[in-house]
């Protein structure tokens, strides 16, 4: 299993504790020195007031924070979690990934969701209920892009008559494209036009806040990996799925001293289940405090003898 570590960027309450561009490379820093494969972030550009005040957080731009990450690194990857593609023109996203990927010399994992927050999409000029409509066409018109090739493409807000996109990205045919939220729909898309599929821990309570349905337990879990599995089979996929998920006791809002061993044995369960990255968060309230806990992550669950095994051979991904 691989390990990709949430940067609390979305800690603005704490400046440059967390959201300076020294404090990105000292984290980054510290989470390739631990081990970890990979650093993620989330976005939320323009979140509404309401949301804001029962719970909400603010965020870096995606990109750009995981920009002085790679700056910072040689090897650690570079994972949005998750980036919204339907806020933006697919185009302009598919310049930035690849500028990104080139940047880095290949280290972009481009996790999209769909988005839940109405008010969000509405500032930013763009229809909530085209969402899933605009995502899904965002990966076509992406990868259409990433290949270098005149492209000629009529969207639903946009018209290619013959445009092409280069430098290409460094990762061929494209960086792996991951796809996040618990629906079917989600689960469908990620098999038929991704790499991988970025489930969510989601109480039942918060399933119509977040627009996506609960995901409470393992076995909540072991039955959308097992539909993926279905799918993929009933569509002729042949690739491999990765799955993406995040282990009890260590998920981006943790707080409190970190239970390593409640992190392990969490992780064996679900590797069990068929996940094969692990979505990391380590507690901290301050970047001391959480460089520490990083490192104790790294000594106390990567190194764990009962941590799964990266299986033997090149990644997918690499």
């Amino acid at each position: 299993m691989r390990a990709s570590l949430g940067l609390p960027t979305h800690r603005i309450d704490r400046g440059d504790e967390f959201v300076g561009g020294d404090a990105i490379a000292h984290m980054a820093r510290a989470a390739e020195a631990a081990g970890f494969d990979a650093v993620f972030v989330t976005e939320h550009p323009f979140p509404g007031d309401a949301w804001l005040a029962h719970g909400g957080h603010h965020a870096l731009d995606p990109l750009v924070a995981l920009s002085f990450a790679a700056a910072a690194t040689t090897r650690l990857r570079l994972q949005t979690n998750l980036y919204i593609a339907a806020y933006r023109n697919p185009f302009l996203s598919a310049k930035a990934v690849a500028t990104l990927d080139v940047l880095s010399g290949g280290r972009v994992i481009l996790g999209v969701g769909a988005g839940y927050l109405e008010p969000e999409f509405v500032a930013l000029g763009v229809d909530f209920e085209e969402r899933n409509a605009l995502t899904d066409e965002a990966l076509r018109a992406m990868k259409a892009a990433w290949s270098g090739e005149s492209v000629a493409l009529d969207g639903m807000h946009f018209t290619a008559t013959g445009n092409t996109m280069l430098p290409r990205p460094v990762q061929r045919p494209h960086p792996p494209l991951w796809v996040g939220g618990n629906s079917r729909r989600a689960i469908r898309r990620a098999v038929e036009q991704a790499d991988g599929w970025v489930p969510m821990p989601n109480p039942a309570r918060s399933a119509s806040r977040r627009r996506t349905p609960p995901l409470e337990s393992i076995d909540d879990l072991r039955a959308g990996i097992a539909y993926a599995r279905e799918h993929g089979e009933a569509v002729g996929r042949e690739a491999p799925l990765d799955v993406e998920f995040m282990a009890l006791g260590a998920d981006m809002f943790s707080t409190g001293r970190l239970d390593a061993g409640r992190v392990v044995e969490s992780v064996a369960e679900l590797a069990a289940a068929g996940v094969t990255w692990l979505a990391a968060g380590v507690p901290g309230e301050s970047r001391a405090e959480f460089v520490d806990n990083v490192v104790r992550y790294g000594e106390e669950v990567l190194r764990s003898p009962d941590f799964p095994a990266t299986p033997a051979g090149p990644s997918k991904l690499s």
